[in-house]
């Protein structure tokens, strides 16, 4: 079954900007590995940590990552907080 939006699509997005698309590969197959490792040691269904995993794990990374990308692509960034968000 082939599926969208998972951690590991992001994973292997993020990897293959820098490292190329085998190398991600590889990289890929090390946390599938560990799942199926978990899944069968402990008896437990597998749980995906989704595609927001990295914004969600460090959100000024993903910021100053957004940011980046815009001033490369010739914007200039204004962050105004939005009212009520914490």
């Amino acid at each position: 079954m082939r599926t969208k939006d998972t951690y590991l699509q992001a994973r292997y997005k993020r990897l293959t900007a820098r490292r190329g698309p085998l190398s991600a590969l590889a990289a890929v197959e090390h946390p599938i590995i560990t799942a199926i490792w978990h899944m069968l040691t402990d008896n437990v269904p597998h749980h995906d940590l989704g595609r927001t995993r990295f914004a969600q794990r460090d959100p000024e990374r993903a910021t100053r990552r957004a940011i980046s990308a815009l001033n490369q692509l010739g914007y200039t960034v204004t962050l105004d907080p939005l009212e009520g968000a914490a």
